[in-house]
């Protein structure tokens, strides 16, 4: 587990693998950053990027983060998204360099989707503390529904076995060879099996969140994992 100290000398843009049924979590952190709190303030209020953000005390009233954590949040995604937003091309880049030794661009663009919740081709920084926080101090039900919403790729309130099947295949693909033993080409589909026997309680073929939450707080690896993002940073 990758952790961050608040107070440190400087803070890198974050970048979040999230994968709850599969266990996998990662918090990457890029470029070197130096901070000072009064310059991100006065940032946050004149910029003139393509993108505004919002007052910090807005922000700090729709997250679970501190105003001091918005700061240094901001200060990160300015250096690294310039213009205020983040569009697909960026995140697949970023995972390709998180995942050199696979193909990580489906799930990001699966992930991307899921930060973009209004559905405008671009992640404001908005977006990305919002989603951020549910992540890391969102409660059991907030985090479990950011899932779904991660899995349910069509949104229309059901994850089907086919969406399953893509989301279970980019996770193999973005890992390559760093799975082991090496994954068989009928592994993916077989795990969308073994998540459909747990998860689709009245056997008609689709998951909806109900069922979905319903065996996840069941699943006792499955919520530990999901505690353990609660001190990533």
């Amino acid at each position: 587990m990758i952790t961050v100290e608040w107070e440190s000398e400087g803070l890198q843009t974050v970048g979040i693998v999230m994968i709850i049924c599969a266990s996998l979590k990662l918090l990457h952190l890029l470029g070197l950053i130096d901070f000072s709190e009064d310059n991100v303030e006065d940032e946050l209020e004149t910029a003139t990027v393509r993108h505004r953000p919002e007052a910090l005390e807005l922000l700090e009233a729709q997250t679970k983060f501190t105003k001091k954590e918005l700061q240094i949040l901001y200060r990160g995604f300015k250096n690294e998204c310039p213009s205020g937003i983040v569009n697909e091309e960026t995140f697949k880049d970023i995972y390709a360099q998180f995942f050199p030794q696979g193909d990580a661009s489906t799930y990001a663009h699966f992930l991307f989707n899921a930060f973009d919740t209004d559905h405008n081709g671009s992640v404001s920084f908005e977006d990305f503390v919002i989603g951020l926080s549910t992540l890391l101090r969102g409660t059991i039900q907030e985090k479990l529904n950011w899932a779904f919403n991660l899995y349910d790729i069509n949104k229309d309130g059901y994850i089907t076995k086919e969406e399953m099947f893509d989301i279970m295949k980019s996770i193999y693909d973005m890992m390559g060879k760093c799975t082991y033993p090496l994954v068989r080409e009928e592994t993916p589909r077989q795990h969308v099996e073994n998540f459909f026997q747990k998860m689709d309680i009245n056997k008609d073929g689709v998951v909806t969140i109900e069922e979905f939450i319903e065996s996840c707080q069941k699943d006792e690896n499955i919520m530990c994992s999901m505690q353990l993002f609660e001190n990533v940073i």
